[in-house]
């Protein structure tokens, strides 16, 4: 058999890691040292220097010949390290985008060369054993209590959410076919996702509650729902466990007792937060996540996964019972009575990569006492940047963190003075913060996802602001 050039092997089969081999190599060096030449958690410069500099590097994009494998991977992977928003640099905190551990980005290596495609058994035999062996031990730890906890793999929050609605809105047609059409019920703090899902499902638009002071409270929910008692349709209470603005967690059991008095299905959006479930510290926050009828979960936030790794957590199969859809090519009848799983069922798409592996290795390797330590190593440094806002005479704190989220400001800055200080910082790629927006104006957020995170860097962190701060 003839050797094809390096750049057309191909990267499975037994000779395909020796192909890889050496072009791991050159995309590692370009990694190293497109991190060197950025120096920071953001490139300087602000867009038209990046777009300039990719398109100076790049172009053109598609030559009449090519460059050669080495010289491509070593020009492109290097000018989008040097471009890249680095979320392993401390002082880029600004989203929940976190620095994924390599081990984890090793294992989506081998996933991205042996390619199973999630959506036929015999495209991906053992990585569909491997899917149902590991989204059910994690759906485990969100329904501690039930006999068949089961979970389907998502893209991420979003896409978990928007599959609870539909889930929601198909088992209210199963159960009252002749009534009106599904109503959310969600707070003001909720995930734009769940506003944008049922746009999507054709749903009415939510019934959005005030949340003040950052959480739907048992109160406010009980009133809405009690007015609604004459509502001829179904009723969808959705809560937060993990707030994208403070990282703020809803009352689950109040809310989950209210949802059960109104007959109301409920579902939590857990996709910050839930991964307190794998800490003995912390998993106590999220009391009352098992009384949800459906829970997003998103392992590339607290979980330090390469995206996408999302999860949507179910207490029984039967809950999946809306998602059944046949495709001959891909699951006959014949061939699931004879035994081959069904997996174009678990999900609303047909290819989906085999983004289990890299959790399954994570959890495999760390335990769960393992991630437990690094959730709580960043959870305790969100409260060390608190105590370092509250003992300086020049900021104000929000709150005291509930999960990894920390608003602060300058004291005394205005809203706009403020947003020019974040932009300056990125602009300049010195620190990369987010902005909220609350009920007492605007705030810099300091979303810490580095569990290696050390006082020094959020001391600096908070030099750097003070910095730009007019006087």
């Amino acid at each position: 058999m003839s050797v094809p050039p390096a750049g057309t092997a191909l990267a499975g089969g037994t000779h395909g890691p020796r192909a890889l081999r050496p072009l791991l190599d050159t995309v590692l060096d370009a990694l190293t040292t497109g991190a060197e030449d950025r120096a920071g958690p953001l490139p300087p410069g602000g867009p038209d220097a990046v777009t300039r500099a990719v398109r100076d590097a790049c172009h053109p994009i598609l030559p009449a010949h090519g460059t050669g494998p080495h010289a491509a991977l070593r020009t492109l992977v290097h000018t989008l390290a040097a471009g890249a928003a680095d979320p392993a640099d401390p002082h880029c905190a600004a989203h929940l985008h976190c620095p994924p551990l390599a081990l984890a980005t090793a294992a989506d290596l081998a996933a991205a060369a042996l390619n199973p495609s999630m959506d036929s058994w015999d495209q991906a035999p053992a990585a569909s054993a491997l899917e149902a062996l590991t989204s059910r031990a994690l759906a485990a730890l969100v329904y501690p209590r039930a006999t068949a906890p089961d979970a389907l793999v998502t893209t991420g929050g979003t896409e978990s959410n928007q599959l609870a609605l539909l889930l929601a809105r198909e088992a209210a047609g199963a159960d009252h076919p002749t009534a009106g059409p599904l109503q959310i019920v969600c707070g003001a703090n909720a995930h734009h996702s769940i506003h944008r899902s049922a746009w999507l499902l054709g749903l009415p638009a939510p019934l959005t509650l005030p949340t003040p002071d950052g959480v739907l409270t048992p109160d406010t929910v009980h009133t809405c729902l009690a007015n609604l008692a004459g509502h001829t349709g179904p009723l969808l209470l959705t809560a937060t466990a993990g707030t994208t603005d403070t990282g703020a967690i809803d009352p689950l059991p109040d809310l989950a007792d209210l949802a059960a008095h109104h007959r109301a299905r409920f579902h939590i959006d857990a996709a910050y937060g839930g991964a307190l479930l794998f800490s003995d510290t912390h998993a106590a926050a999220l009391g009352g996540l098992d009384r949800a009828h459906t829970v997003s979960l998103d392992l590339h936030k607290l979980g330090w996964q390469p995206v996408a790794a999302g999860l949507l957590a179910v207490p029984g199969p039967h809950t999946l019972t809306p998602l059944t859809h046949q495709a001959d090519y891909l699951n006959a009848d014949d061939d699931t009575e004879a035994g081959l799983p069904d997996l174009l069922s678990r999900s609303l798409r047909t290819t989906r990569r085999p983004d289990i592996l890299k959790i399954a290795v994570t959890l495999k390797a760390l335990g769960r006492h393992g991630l437990g330590d690094l959730i709580d190593r960043t959870l305790a440094a969100a409260h060390t940047l608190a105590d370092l806002i509250e003992a300086h005479p020049r900021y104000e704190l929000h709150s005291r963190p509930t999960l990894s989220t920390v608003l602060f400001r300058p004291t005394g800055t205005t809203d706009t003075a403020l947003a020019t200080i974040r932009r300056t910082l990125l602009i300049d790629g010195r620190a990369v913060l987010g902005r909220a927006t609350t009920p007492t104006g605007l705030w810099l957020k300091a979303t810490l996802l580095n569990p290696h995170t050390q006082p020094g860097d959020l001391t600096t962190l908070l030099t750097l602001v003070e910095g730009q701060t007019p006087r």
